[in-house]
């Protein structure tokens, strides 16, 4: 990969990112509980207000990539797991900037609320359409899952579906135990564990030849870029 094809990436995923974040965001805001992957952070905001929901993302997926490298030991990636790190930064405060602008957004009744899901999910989903076209480096909570999978030799899907599970029990756990409620994790935490894959799957689908051309963008122009 030559250097202005690696900005190029970066661009890419950067823009990518910040869409996964204001995603993250927009779901919070339908006040039905938040992603899998943002509820254990979401659910901490709740339970202790003094930190932002961004900080807790940082704190958060920072464990999560020290938990990558206990897994991987002498295969660990160093370099991508610095990457990571510094994603994580970025990650955090986009979604801190992202809850700015939505601090106004308050839903009046629950047909709004889960409009405002369902927006989020797409948002989402279009952050992570962004992320796999610059591919270049994995978030912490995409990639934890991936390292378990490769250790114990098993796919991807299953591994990245228990672990968003597992998530989403853990925060459940923590706002009955903090809160007496389930503030963090609600029924929007299981419909965006079941809508965003597949709004992926549809913009993908959707928005394959403006895939096809910033790939080719990316690519330099070349013919005949990936356009999977």
């Amino acid at each position: 990969m030559t250097f202005k094809e690696g900005v190029k990436r970066y661009i890419v995923f950067f823009i990518g990112l910040f869409f996964n974040a204001f995603g993250v965001a927009f779901t919070t805001r339908a006040l039905l509980g938040a992603s899998p992957i943002a509820a254990i952070p979401y659910s901490l905001s709740l339970i202790f207000p003094r930190f932002t929901m961004g900080n807790y993302i940082i704190v958060f997926n920072i464990l999560l990539v020290l938990l990558q490298w206990i897994i991987l030991r002498g295969n660990a990636n160093k370099v991508e797991l610095a990457l990571q790190v510094v994603m994580v930064f970025a990650f955090g405060y986009c979604t801190d900037f992202s809850n700015y602008l939505l601090r106004n957004l308050v839903p009046g009744n629950y047909a709004v609320k889960l409009l405002l899901l369902v927006i989020g999910c797409g948002i989402l989903a279009f952050g992570v359409y962004f992320e796999l076209i610059g591919d270049v480096v994995m978030l912490p909570g995409n990639a934890f899952p991936k390292a378990v999978a490769e250790k114990l030799g098993k796919e991807y899907g299953p591994v990245r579906m228990t672990s968003d599970i597992t998530m989403t029990v853990i925060a459940a756990v923590l706002c009955l135990i903090f809160l007496k409620k389930l503030s963090g994790v609600r029924e929007g935490t299981i419909i965006a564990a079941f809508l965003v894959g597949n709004i992926v799957t549809l913009w993908n689908k959707l928005f394959a030849r403006p895939k096809e051309a910033l790939q080719r963008w990316i690519k330099g122009g070349q013919k005949g870029a990936d356009a999977s």
